[in-house]
């Protein structure tokens, strides 16, 4: 651990835990050793960023598989050397015969609005929405990737069939779930082999999913979306009161969308569109906070930390009133990310004081991963994928290894609402995959998992590399604030004394360890080379690639003819075939 060269007068002070490795080659940041050396694998092998982020995906799936996998929903951004920018929307749907009142809710208000009798809409067959996340990693790959399926692959079906050792992280997750895995056998067989969860240093045996990789491999995502595997899928949750039938596997279509754009102090800003709520809120924040001296008051004190609360209450309140899928209902996207658009508020803010609560309600889950890739030509993927809650629905379809999603868990449950489960409708998230541009060129690209936290805490971090000028070690590692509109929740790195003078402006002040989750970041720096930085709330890890062939023409034995013409003495009087020296 070593302090970071960041200080605030009267602020917040902090350390920083982990370093950042930096490369002219690529750099790729995830949340596990494993995927973040599988996409290091293929740039080394000549392979370009969107190579690397599939690579990365794929074998996450395989070591952070209570986090993402290819029964999966997730948005990727993307801006390639040539400039153009696009967000795949891989996100999941609701199947055909779905209906409004298909979940019974347990509340009309309160903090378990979004619950439903029996867990029906997170736990098992029916909490489970027709996935995105495989057909939308292979539709990059064929679009931009340099690379065949097979050999983005090949990294994760190797650490399946290898297996490899649990974290404390897998650990922890497990005995979180554990009473929710036991019902299910399949899942249990893998995390809790005997009964118990797995420990960190054990080995994790994963070779059913090896044949699952493989059968894509030879397949590619209509083994899943036409084929075998959506077969033993559909036959399985039909047999457990499961909805998802083979026309919803075959009509699933991604959607390639028109990024969010912002700007900020001179920088431009990317983001994820509607259905995603993250690129406008993150727009609207950012737009209130241009009117402020945000790097005066200071990172951490009690003035700057109100002032990114009622921006993040301002943002909730527009989030619960116009979020949506667009193709259900029509989000006011232009006007929510005009700078005209906050100067009520603006004129409005009261520096002292707290505004009135908003009564915004989500149970968006907190478990997902990020990845964040870069090359030297210049491609950049910021990624944000999932299988919502931890382990997804904890369904193991028999002889896969394959986990399924619970998307349906983020839809509203009561009927008639903006959000209630309509057939073929996407949920909103808070996914961020975010790129920042300077002068037409990229700046930097971030993203973390943490649910409805996602898009507060990159707002926070795109603040604190801009307007508090922190390093990119710094600007993730941060203390985070984050609220929804009633209570605060402020990481315990910031000292007591502000939490206090901020409880003393009206804030229901709620310390905590942690906010969000993993966050990981890539930075261009000048002559090329640029750096990645993951924090330690996850287990991310950051490899920058360098270095590169030999200069043209080099000569690794000496030429004897032209040392003998030259009359020189030749180290080397003979040489056999295989270059050794007699």
């Amino acid at each position: 651990m070593s302090r970071t060269n960041w200080r605030s007068n009267a602020g917040t002070q902090f350390q920083t835990e982990k370093r950042p490795a930096s490369g002219s080659k690529g750099v790729v940041v995830t949340n596990h050793p494993l995927g973040t050396a599988a996409g290091s694998e293929m740039l080394l092998a000549g392979g370009n960023a969107v190579d690397a982020a599939v690579a990365s995906l794929f074998s996450l799936t395989v070591v952070e598989p209570m986090m993402v996998g290819i029964f999966g929903a997730g948005h990727m951004n993307v801006r390639l050397a040539d400039g153009e920018q696009y967000v795949i929307d891989g996100y999941s749907t609701a199947p055909a015969s779905c209906t409004e009142t298909m979940y019974t809710p347990i509340a009309d208000s309160g903090p378990e609005y979004l619950k439903s009798v029996d867990d029906l809409n997170s736990i098992g067959s029916l909490s489970v929405g027709v996935p995105g996340s495989l057909k939308a990693w292979v539709e990059a790959l064929e679009a931009w990737g340099t690379m065949s399926l097979a050999e983005v692959m090949e990294p994760a079906i190797r650490f399946a069939t290898r297996g490899f050792f649990a974290s404390e992280y897998l650990h922890e997750t497990i005995v979180q779930m554990q009473d929710v895995i036991q019902r299910f056998p399949e899942t249990a067989n893998t995390y809790m082999p005997g009964g118990k969860p797995l420990r960190s240093g054990d080995h994790v045996d994963r070779s059913d999913y090896a044949r699952t990789l493989r059968g894509v491999v030879e397949n590619g995502s209509d083994y899943l979306y036409n084929g075998t595997l959506g077969d033993i899928v559909c036959d399985y949750l039909s047999r457990n009161g499961g909805i998802i039938t083979r026309e919803d596997l075959a009509n699933y279509r991604t959607v390639w969308r028109k990024p969010v754009r912002g700007e900020y102090r001179g920088y431009e800003l990317f983001g994820a569109p509607p259905p995603s709520a993250a690129g406008i809120h993150i727009v609207e924040m950012l737009n209130i906070l241009e009117e402020f001296d945000v790097a005066n008051m200071g990172f951490g004190t009690a003035d700057s930390i109100h002032l990114l609360l009622e921006s993040m209450k301002k943002a909730f309140a527009d989030r619960n009133r116009y979020a949506g899928d667009p193709e259900f209902v029509e989000v006011p996207v232009d006007r929510l990310i005009s700078k005209h658009y906050v100067e009520d508020f603006i004129d409005n803010f009261d520096p002292n004081k707290a505004s009135s609560e908003i009564n915004a309600v989500s149970n968006e889950p907190d478990h997902t991963t990020h990845v964040t890739v870069a090359d030297a030509d210049g491609n950049v993927v910021a990624t944000t994928q999932t299988i919502n809650e931890l382990f997804g629905s904890k369904i193991t379809i028999p002889s896969t290894g394959m986990l399924l999603n619970n998307t349906q868990q983020m839809f509203d449950p009561h009927p008639g609402q903006t959000l209630s489960v309509q057939p073929g409708k996407r949920v909103t998230s808070s996914m961020a995959p975010t790129i920042v541009l300077r002068d037409g060129f990229p700046e930097f690209a971030i993203g973390l998992p943490g649910g409805v936290r996602i898009f507060t805490t990159v707002f926070q971090a795109i603040v604190n590399l801009i307007d508090h000028r922190m390093s990119i070690q710094e600007a993730v590692e941060a203390p985070r604030v984050w609220t929804q509109g009633q209570d605060v929740e402020i990481e315990t790195g910031v000292p007591t004394v502000v939490r206090e003078s901020i409880a003393a402006k009206g804030h229901r002040v709620t310390p905590v360890t942690a906010i969000g989750g993993g966050m990981n970041v890539i930075r261009f720096d000048p002559g090329g080379q640029m750096s990645g930085a993951a924090c330690w709330r996850a287990d991310g890890h950051v490899i920058g690639v360098g270095g590169g062939f030999a200069r043209s023409g080099v000569r690794f034995r000496p030429n004897l003819n032209e040392l003998e013409n030259s009359g020189s003495s030749p180290k080397y009087a003979k040489h056999h075939n295989d270059g050794q020296e007699v």
